[in-house]
C-alpha cells in the first residue's frame, strides 16, 4: 500500500515538475520575442551578443542542461567560418550560449512557429539543401558576410544521433575560400550529467516534430552539452579537401 502511494506521489510530482518546465519554456520564448521586438533595435552589436548569450544560457538552464567548452582559446579571429556536426535544434542555443554566431539553416526552420520568426530576426541565412542551385546562390552572400561575422554551418546537411559524423558537404566551404576567411571546427555531443554516458535524448532525427523533441528533453535526466573547438585550419583552396579535413577533425573530437 505504501509502495503504491509512494509511486503515485512520485508520478504526480514528476508530472507537476514537467508542467512547470513547459510554462518556463513558454515564458522564456515570449521573453525572447519581446527582446527581439522592442529591445534589439536599440542595442549595439556587442550588446546584442551579450543578450543572445544570456537568453540561451537561461534556456539551457530551464532544460537542466550544463555547458562544457573545450578549446575556446583556439579562436583567434573575430570573423570566421565555423563548421559543426549537427544533432538537434538545440545545438544552435548551445553554441550561442558559448559565443553568439550567425547560422545557415535549412529552409524548413523559417516556417517553424515562433522559433522560425526568432531565427529570422537573428539574421539566420536559410537554404534549400535539396537544391544545388540554392546552395550556389548562397555562396557569394555567405562570402560577403564572412568579412563581418562569425558564421556557423552544419555541413552534414542533416541531423544525426551524434554517435558518428556524416560526410561534410563541400559546397558552403567555397564561401570561406572566396572570402579568404579563417575556418574552425566545432564538435558537439551530449552526455548524461550523472553517469557521463552519451545520450541521444536531444537528437532531432527522422520524423520527429519540434514539440516531440522538446518534450523528450524535458523528460530526460540532466544533460551535459559539450563542445570542442579545433585550432584554425590550414588555408586550402579546394573546398572538397577543406570539407574532408573539417569532417575528420570533428570526428576525431567525439568521444564515447
Amino acid at each position: 500500500m505504501h509502495t503504491k502511494l509512494h509511486g503515485t506521489l512520485y508520478f504526480l510530482d514528476m508530472t507537476f515538475s514537467r508542467f512547470l518546465t513547459v510554462l518556463q519554456i513558454i515564458t522564456h520564448v515570449f521573453k525572447g520575442c519581446f527582446i527581439l521586438l522592442l529591445v534589439f533595435p536599440w542595442l549595439k552589436a556587442e550588446q546584442r551578443h551579450q543578450s543572445i548569450r544570456k537568453w540561451c544560457k537561461q534556456l539551457l538552464g530551464i532544460f537542466k542542461m550544463h555547458l562544457s567548452v573545450v578549446g575556446a582559446e583556439q579562436i583567434e579571429d573575430a570573423h570566421y567560418l565555423m563548421a559543426a556536426n549537427h544533432i538537434s535544434w538545440i545545438d544552435i542555443h548551445v553554441i550561442n550560449a558559448f559565443k553568439p554566431h550567425y547560422f545557415v539553416a535549412k529552409a524548413e526552420v523559417a516556417s517553424w512557429p515562433i522559433f522560425g520568426w526568432m531565427a529570422k530576426q537573428l539574421g539566420t541565412l536559410f537554404i534549400e539543401r535539396s537544391k544545388a542551385s540554392s546552395i550556389r546562390k548562397m555562396v557569394p552572400e555567405l562570402a560577403a558576410q564572412l568579412g563581418q561575422k562569425a558564421i556557423c554551418i552544419f555541413p552534414e546537411g542533416t541531423s544525426t544521433d551524434g554517435r558518428q559524423v556524416a560526410p561534410f558537404k563541400p559546397n558552403l566551404f567555397e564561401a570561406a575560400i572566396v572570402a579568404n576567411a579563417p575556418v574552425y571546427t566545432l564538435a558537439i555531443q551530449y552526455f548524461e550529467l550523472q553517469t557521463g554516458k552519451k545520450t541521444t535524448a536531444p537528437a532531432f532525427i527522422g520524423e520527429m516534430g519540434l514539440l516531440d523533441s522538446i518534450w523528450k528533453l524535458i523528460c530526460s535526466p540532466p544533460i551535459c552539452a559539450e563542445i570542442r573547438i579545433s585550432a584554425k585550419l590550414p588555408l586550402l583552396d579546394d573546398r572538397k579537401a577543406l570539407a574532408e579535413l573539417s569532417q575528420s577533425l570533428v570526428a576525431a573530437q567525439l568521444r564515447e
